[in-house]
């Protein structure tokens, strides 16, 4: 393993192999592992889990990290090309990126999507502008359009409650105060289609997602005898369902326009998801979201701190996948 940066870079069959690591970690750890090496994290946006998930990994495999967040770290971080620099930033990324993975074995990078430029933003331009500047394995701790690390996980969940393969997976749009990027919902969309399931995207009219996540998708899916269909009628799509896995994106025809979106999503408020959602579900069906979860607007407390959440369990799964993947790549 060379990088780390997209599940679709794996065959299904390389995927389980790595979950079998991430579970022969945790029942028989390796504390010397990854001893002297160090694992460089650049985070260009908030994080609770994925720091605390590398740095709890690295160090379970006897291995250290720093952290460099514009925030915690330096006076501002200028990415433009072509610029005079005489505002704010007092480091471009040109320099602080090498500098950074100098240190490092390794390194992780985080840089979610702005939800300014659509078309960008679906290419990934900035992550792999990022990568360019970079001479060692990296990881992808999120991007704009993808969020490996979440998405092994999340197999590795769905493995663990012994959900098969083709159980029906519903993917679903929830309310949400903010426009989010299409990283969780993509990446999520992948890992479900290539782990071969069935699944449903529940969605309001207007939050389709693009053509190009939904053709990679029915790709993977018709690879591993999945299929994936979308409706924005709740009881339609949650009738048998083994999972609803929840997360909020914005509008590909507002992306951008938050004044536009609010706008367009005012009506939507009941998208918050609560006991009646699962009236026609199986009886044991689950409920994912990669946190952080607004309680009350995406998801309400009956079901968050009920049987069917997994949410922790998820969580703690960010840690082992993680430590496979560190383990092979260093």
């Amino acid at each position: 393993m060379k990088n780390f940066n997209d599940l679709a870079d794996y065959s299904a069959l390389e995927i389980e192999d790595l979950i079998s690591l991430a579970r022969r970690l945790d029942e028989k750890p390796e504390p010397k592992a990854l001893e002297g090496k160090v694992l460089s994290l650049l985070f260009l946006n908030p994080s609770l889990r994925t720091l605390s998930s590398f740095q709890a990994a690295m160090v379970r495999l006897g291995g250290g990290t720093f952290v460099i967040s514009p925030e915690m770290s330096i006076h501002g971080l200028e990415s433009r090309s072509g610029i005079v620099m005489d505002g704010a930033a007092a480091e471009h990324i040109y320099e602080a990126i090498p500098v950074i993975a100098s240190y490092g074995d390794a390194i992780g990078i985080r840089a979610a999507a702005k939800v300014e430029n659509l078309q960008s933003e679906l290419l990934d331009k900035d992550f792999n502008e990022l990568t360019s500047l970079v001479d060692k394995p990296y990881i992808n701790m999120e991007s704009a359009i993808n969020h490996p690390c979440q998405n092994l996980a999340d197999w590795k969940t769905l493995n663990d409650l012994d959900i098969p393969s083709n159980g029906k997976f519903v993917l679903s749009w929830s309310w949400h105060p903010n426009a989010l990027s299409l990283s969780v919902p993509s990446s999520t969309l992948q890992m479900a289609a290539m782990r071969g399931m069935d699944v449903t995207i529940l969605r309001p009219e207007g939050f389709e997602l693009p053509e190009g996540i939904m053709d990679r998708a029915r790709k993977a899916a018709f690879l591993s005898g999945g299929s994936i269909q979308e409706t924005d009628d709740r009881t339609e799509a949650m009738e048998g369902a083994r999972v609803i896995y929840v997360n909020s994106w914005s509008s590909i025809n507002n992306y951008g326009k938050k004044a536009n979106e609010d706008k367009f999503k005012h009506e939507l408020r009941d998208w918050c998801v609560d006991n009646a959602w699962f009236d026609k579900a199986a009886d044991d069906c689950r409920f994912m979201h990669c946190l952080p979860v607004r309680r009350g607007v995406t998801v309400m407390d009956e079901v968050l701190d009920g049987p069917r959440s997994v949410v922790i369990a998820e969580s703690r799964n960010r840690m082992l996948a993680q430590m496979a993947v560190l383990h092979r790549l260093l």
